[in-house]
């Protein structure tokens, strides 16, 4: 289980974003996130997943330009993006965790609407995750079909009340965060593990934008092999039952 480190500032919002060679989309998305958030407690985790290309210098900018909201962590070999994500979760201090991907096609703007509509009310204490779902993709015919196949077989066997987990976009509860087990690729199936967890899952429309620069990083046989290992491992997981929760902890799922 993560946990922030003492010395740290706690923060209403910590936006999540792993990276790996996106040279030439850090500083603009940066920049984007800045101003949507502008009047929001929040700050940046960046994580380099051990890039090869500019990413370390433009991450190091970044920072210089503002070093009280942007945090960078450097793996020392390439963990993959789950392995990110858990690395920037031990320093984030939000008590809401956002993240985005480092291409830059998850929109800022939806990170400030869904923040007002959701999590700034926080209406439902047991909300663990706000999973983005795509309502428009500007990816190729093959991969649009590829990832309904998937998201529909994906669905039915976990029931995890999600239509579009290939979606970056997600806000998540850092409460619940710490509630995850880790394992390569479990990103792919955060809402399932949210769930197994006690806490709720949510979806809200989202918009999917191209990328500015590079390349994507997932080609279609090594998704499919790994995912479907990734997916019967889950079903194991899922049907041997999620944890305890103490009468003791005030938590919002003890009454389920």
């Amino acid at each position: 289980m993560a946990s922030i480190e003492p010395s740290q500032q706690r923060r209403a919002l910590s936006v999540l974003i792993p990276f790996y060679n996106e040279e030439g989309n850090i500083q603009p998305l940066v920049d984007e996130v800045h101003a949507a958030l502008n009047g929001v407690d929040y700050e940046i985790v960046c994580v380099n997943d051990c890039s090869g290309d500019a990413t370390a210098a433009e991450l190091i900018a970044a920072h210089a330009a503002s070093p009280d909201r942007i945090k960078i962590l450097t793996h020392t070999r390439r963990r993959g993006k789950s392995a990110a994500l858990f690395t920037g979760l031990r320093h984030c201090s939000g008590d809401w965790v956002q993240l985005l991907d480092g291409d830059g096609q998850n929109d800022p703007a939806d990170s400030r609407r869904v923040w007002d509509k959701v999590a700034a009310k926080d209406e439902n204490p047991a909300l663990g995750i706000v999973c983005g779902r795509r309502t428009s993709r500007n990816d190729s015919g093959f991969k649009w079909l590829q990832s309904r196949i998937a998201n529909g077989v994906r669905r039915f066997c976990l029931r995890d009340d999600a239509t579009d987990t290939g979606c970056g976009f997600k806000l998540i509860r850092r409460r619940a965060f710490q509630d995850l087990p880790y394992f390569a690729s479990m990103h792919r199936f955060l809402p399932a593990l949210i769930k197994r967890a006690g806490w709720d899952v949510q979806e809200e429309p989202v918009a999917d934008r191209l990328r500015l620069h590079g390349v994507s990083k997932y080609g279609f046989l090594g998704r499919f092999g790994a995912g479907l290992v990734d997916l019967l491992g889950m079903m194991w997981l899922v049907r041997r039952g999620g944890y305890g929760v103490a009468a003791e902890w005030n938590d919002p799922r003890s009454g389920r």
